[in-house]
């Protein structure tokens, strides 16, 4: 497996869970104080967008990887809930770290042992 395939996980990973955040945090302004919902419509867009292109991601990742359904299923869904997006992402670089490293080791000619 190449880096760059996790690499672009780890990316949208952050980048959703940040824009997630920032959503939450629209949410309560717009429906706490009646104020900004325009900025509410702009980042909604926006995650909507930026969390379709996880999606993608994600499930090239777990492709690769070879992810049972039950495990890619929890990496897409973790996408969705405040704050999980950053454990989840640090629990799936520790696992996938390995096989990026194998394919590293491959490629430059040593014996893997697997």
């Amino acid at each position: 497996m190449k880096r760059s395939v996790l690499t672009r996980y780890r990316t949208m990973a952050y980048v959703t869970a940040v824009m997630l955040l920032v959503l939450c945090t629209c949410m309560v302004f717009k429906y706490g104080f009646d104020t900004g919902e325009d900025a509410t419509l702009l980042v909604s867009q926006a995650h909507g967008l930026l969390f379709m292109v996880y999606l993608v991601f994600a499930f090239d990742l777990g492709q690769k990887a070879r992810w049972s359904f039950g495990r890619l299923l929890w990496v897409l869904v973790s996408g969705t809930i405040p704050f999980a997006a950053f454990f989840v992402e640090r629990g799936v670089t520790a696992e996938v770290l390995p096989l990026v490293a194998g394919a590293d080791a491959g490629r430059d000619g040593t014996t893997v042992e697997v």
